[in-house]
C-alpha cells in the first residue's frame, strides 16, 4: 500500500510503503469541559497536554478483591479456554488476555456502567460513549511478556476503521504496579503526533498480533525520536488505581521477571460520534470482540 492508495480525506494514513512520517494530530485530546463531568479544569488541561491521567483509589480494597476473584474465575473457566476471545501466552499457554469481558462478565459490565468510570469517559470525549473493546490482562510473575511500543489508534484506524482518535482507554489495576513488574510505560504528550507504520496488513492479522504484534509498530528511529522529545513515564500505583490514556498515546511494557503478578481490567471507550467505518488499511474487518461495532451508548 502506498500513500496514494489510502482513502481520500484520511488524516492519518498508515501501513505505507517507503519512509514513514510523524504527522501532527488534527483533533483534540479532551473534547469535554469541566461542566460535563467530575474531572476539574486543571486535570482536564493536564490530560490534554500529557495524554494521560492517573486516578488513584478509583476502586476500594474490597472492590479490588471482588474483581480479582472474578479474574481468577474467568482464567480458570475450562469452557472459555477454547473460546477465540481468550488469548494465551505463545510460549507457556497461560492466559494472557480475555476479550469482550464486559459481555462475558456481568460484574465487569456493571463496572463499565459505574458513574465513576462512565462519567469520566463521557467528559473526556465530550459525548455519549460505547465500548470499543474490553479485556482483562494477566501478567503472571516470572513469565509475563510485555507489549512493544505502539499507538492503539494506529491499529484501530488501520484495521477497524476508527476515523479519529476520539477514544480513551481506562486501565484499572487489580494488583500493585511497581517500577519493576512490567508496568505500562507511556510517552507523555506523544498523543499529539501520529506515527505512520510501514507494511501491508496481513489477512487475519489479529490472530498473531494479539500475542506478538509485528505490523503496526513504529520503527526504532521513530521510537528514539519520540522518546527524546517526550520522555517516558511509567504507571505505578496500588491496586484500585486507574490509568486513563489517549488512544494515540505511544506506550508499551516490558516483561515481568519478578515474582509479583500484574493484572488489570482494560476498557476502551469510543465516542458515539466516532463510530467505526470500513478499515483504512486492511482487507477486512476484525471480529466484534476486538472492535465493537454496536455504537449504542452505554447507560448507567
Amino acid at each position: 500500500m502506498t500513500l496514494t492508495d489510502t482513502r481520500v480525506g484520511d488524516g492519518y494514513p498508515t501501513r505505507i510503503t517507503g519512509t514513514p512520517e510523524q504527522l501532527p494530530r488534527v483533533h483534540p485530546t479532551v473534547w469535554g469541559t469541566e461542566a460535563d463531568g467530575p474531572i476539574d479544569a486543571a486535570t482536564l488541561a493536564n490530560h490534554e497536554a500529557k495524554g494521560y491521567t492517573v486516578d488513584e483509589g478509583l476502586l476500594s480494597p474490597g472492590e479490588v478483591q471482588t474483581y480479582w476473584q472474578e479474574l481468577v474465575r474467568l482464567s480458570s473457566d475450562r469452557g472459555l479456554r477454547a473460546d477465540e476471545r481468550v488469548i494465551t501466552e505463545p510460549k507457556t499457554g497461560e492466559v494472557r488476555s480475555i476479550f469482550d469481558v464486559h459481555v462475558i462478565s456481568e460484574l465487569i459490565a456493571e463496572l463499565v456502567r459505574d458513574p465513576r468510570v462512565l462519567d469520566r469517559a463521557r467528559q473526556m470525549l465530550g459525548s455519549d460513549v460505547y465500548v470499543h473493546q474490553s479485556r482483562v490482562n494477566y501478567m503472571p510473575g516470572f513469565k509475563g511478556t510485555g507489549f512493544y511500543w505502539h499507538s492503539d489508534f494506529e491499529t484501530w484506524h488501520a484495521e477497524d476503521g476508527m476515523p479519529t482518535p476520539r477514544a480513551v482507554s481506562c486501565s484499572i489495576a487489580l494488583t500493585d504496579n511497581y517500577p519493576y513488574n512490567g508496568g505500562l510505560m507511556v510517552m507523555p504528550g506523544s498523543q499529539r503526533t501520529f506515527v505512520q507504520c510501514v507494511g501491508e496488513t496481513p489477512d487475519d492479522n489479529y490472530k498473531s498480533s494479539l500475542k506478538d504484534q509485528r505490523v503496526g509498530v513504529p520503527n526504532e528511529d521513530d521510537i528514539t525520536k519520540m522518546a527524546a522529545e517526550y520522555g517516558i513515564d511509567q504507571f505505578t500505583g496500588t491496586a484500585g488505581t486507574a490509568l486513563w490514556f489517549d488512544s494515540n498515546m505511544m506506550h508499551g511494557s516490558s516483561n515481568n521477571i519478578t515474582p509479583y503478578p500484574r493484572s488489570n481490567i482494560f476498557v476502551v471507550f469510543n465516542s458515539v460520534e466516532n463510530a467505526l467505518q470500513d478499515p483504512f488499511a486492511a482487507s477486512g474487518r476484525r471480529p466484534s470482540f476486538i472492535a465493537g461495532r454496536d455504537s449504542t451508548p452505554v447507560r448507567r
